[in-house]
């Protein structure tokens, strides 16, 4: 068991093992020492020691993890013993370097960086000189000419300008050279610095220099930058703040809708119901909450994680662990959906059915059959429950089962003098024995009462055989001049959602009509309305001739060859219309009780007789 130490190295915290903490402050001190007497010692020693914390925060793989000797002996490797690094004035020459020499000056990998001592406006060009190894004067023309002929050029050097950071510390502007960032070239760099600080001491002009710093602080470039640079924070902070809303309340409304309510149950809701009687992969509901929670909430924590850090400069990060942790688990629940509704998919891949045929036997004989639909007490109690026709409820022995009023009718002429009824039951399955299977365990029934037939307008069928769009086809063959009265509970009021009706008759209604008349089977299949009006039908294409005759008057309408006659005789009284098209009219008699009038034209200098009383 080691004792560790807590070191402030650059403003950065480390835990340290006691014996590593010993050498490496032996090791700053002796540098400390070795620069005693050297001009800008200060700001070498604060180099040297930001270097070293940079080098030991990437050895760390945690934030709790401990530095050992191991470590310390890695980060002296790299940085170099002092006594190896003694920098006096012959360094320069040309003499030969010493081994310890030559390892400190080789090359490393160039980083890109903005040279802010050598720029014109924000310091990319003089930065890519040094990565590129171009003269920056050539690189100034090219973004110049890019930007004059394609816009491209200006837009580059500003997304450069934003992005590229500028080489500030020693260590920076050591990289950007592509020079080992060790000890001695820190002492090489700082005393360079010192040494271009006098000569510009020496010969600047101080008189017109004053008159520089009252005119202007700044270029109008810098001034430009600060602008440019200030309005992207502000806009990076308002795309924080949108990041962190979205992804707080979405994680929000996760926990609430799929953890607190599919997870935990807390709230029981019909939307359960309605997911125990669809799913068909044996997945209970917390686990398919929970798998959609993490594919959902992960994406939406780390959209919340890059708002914070936009917003939050120091915010510690999550550490590669839980990065690679969360990805794992989200990969893990994205495949487990995948493989779930393939699952559920197939468990409607194939389609078949039963059915049964039976005839039809009235106690008393009669020429009048009745069709009535039974409707169900489950919908009449829990109707607000069903979602597309179907729910679950409990039967009258407390089992669960799924109601549905998927059934429809047919009316068929039968082939000889008996009457039958055919009921097929389909269903969806795993395969067509599976869906075989679940079609024969739906619950279908009818009854006969005297003359009427009763049909269940709704099937049910066991919870365990789940939703596989299960339906009933009813078909009922009746021999031909049959009298048929169907029921008003066949109509579109009351029917349920999916209830439908198959009558070919010979007025072409449809099922909310065909109950208020009286029916006949036809020899060709077809009802015959026996209570219809009368209807005349011209062949002449694009009339609307008529006759109808019923219980509310006479309407005649009748085009032909350019004559027309039109009569109607209702509660208002008579009208009489007769002409051509041509000519105009010839007849026009117009008798209103309620006026007391009667109007007769008889055109063609004919007889005229108006507004005389009763």
């Amino acid at each position: 068991m080691n004792k560790t130490v807590n070191i402030n190295l650059a403003n950065t915290l480390f835990h340290i093992d006691e014996g590593a903490y010993n050498k490496m402050r032996r090791y700053l001190e002796a540098i400390k020492r070795s620069f005693a007497n050297t001009p800008g010692n200060d700001e070498i020693l604060a180099d040297i020691e930001a270097r070293i914390a940079e080098l030991f925060y990437e050895k760390l793989e945690n934030e709790r993890q401990v530095i050992t000797l191991k470590e310390v002996d890695e980060v002296i490797s790299i940085m170099g013993q002092p006594e190896d690094y003694m920098i006096d004035e012959d360094i320069f020459d040309d003499e030969p370097k010493t081994k310890s020499q030559k390892t400190a000056t080789k090359s490393s990998v160039k980083k890109l960086y903005r040279d802010i001592e050598h720029k014109y406006i924000g310091g990319v060009c003089s930065g890519l000189e040094h990565y590129l190894g171009f003269d920056a004067l050539w690189i100034r023309i090219i973004f110049i000419i890019l930007a004059l002929t394609t816009g491209f050029g200006f837009v580059a050097y500003i997304l450069l300008w934003i992005l590229v950071p500028e080489a500030v510390t020693t260590s920076q502007k050591l990289d950007m050279g592509g020079k080992p960032v060790n000890i001695s070239n820190i002492e090489r760099k700082v005393k360079e610095g010192f040494d271009d600080v006098a000569d510009k001491v020496k010969s600047v002009d101080y008189e017109k220099m004053g008159d520089k710093v009252k005119s202007s602080g700044k270029t109008f470039f810098d001034t430009l930058g600060d602008v440019i640079m200030f309005l992207f924070k502000v806009f990076g902070k308002f795309i924080g703040i949108i990041l962190i809303i979205t992804g707080a309340a979405t994680l929000i409304g996760l926990f609430v809708g799929l953890f607190t309510v599919g997870v935990l149950d807390m709230i029981h809701i019909p939307g359960v119901d309605f997911y125990n009687m669809v799913n068909s992969t044996s997945a209970p509901v917390w686990v398919v909450s929970l798998l959609a929670f993490f594919v959902v909430g992960i994406p939406f924590f780390f959209l919340l994680y890059l708002g914070l850090k936009i917003l939050v400069n120091n915010l510690n990060s999550i550490g590669n662990i839980a990065k690679f942790s969360l990805l794992g688990l989200w990969l893990i629940s994205l495949i487990t959906l995948i493989v779930l509704g393939i699952k559920q998919a197939s468990a409607h891949a194939y389609s078949d059915s039963v059915a049964t045929e039976n005839t039809i036997k009235f106690e008393v004989p009669s020429d009048t059959l009745q069709i009535r639909m039974n409707s169900s007490e489950y919908f009449e109690k829990r109707g607000d429950m069903a979602i597309d026709g179907v729910m679950v409820t409990s039967s009258d022995n407390g089992e669960e089962i799924l109601v549905s009023d998927d059934v429809r009718l047919s009316l068929k002429k039968s082939k000889d003098s008996i009457i039958r009824i055919k009921v097929r039951k389909d269903a969806d399955g795993g395969s067509f024995g599976e869906a075989k299977e679940i079609a024969g365990n739906i619950e279908y029934s009818y009854a006969v009462e005297g003359n009427t037939i009763v049909l269940d307008n709704f099937l049910t069928t066991s919870m365990s055989n789940k939703f596989r769009d299960q339906e009933v086809w009813v078909t009922l063959f009746i021999p031909k001049d049959k009298i048929i009265l169907l029921d008003d509970s066949l109509g579109c009021v009351g029917l349920g959602t999916r209830l439908g009706m198959r009558i070919r008759n010979d007025r072409d209604m449809g099922r909310c009509d065909v109950p208020d008349h009286i029916w006949l089977m036809g020899s060709d299949g077809e009802l015959k309305c026996q209570d219809c009006p009368e209807i005349i039908e011209d062949d002449n294409e694009g009339e609307n001739n008529h006759v109808i005759i019923n219980e509310d008057g006479i309407d005649i309408d009748i085009k032909s060859n350019g004559d027309s006659f039109k009569m109607k005789i209702d509660e208002n009284g008579v009208k009489i219309k007769a002409g051509d098209d041509t000519d105009g009219e010839v007849l026009n008699i117009d008798l209103n009780e309620d006026a007391e009038t009667l109007k007769i034209n008889i055109d063609e200098d004919g007889v005229v007789i108006t507004n005389v009383p009763n």
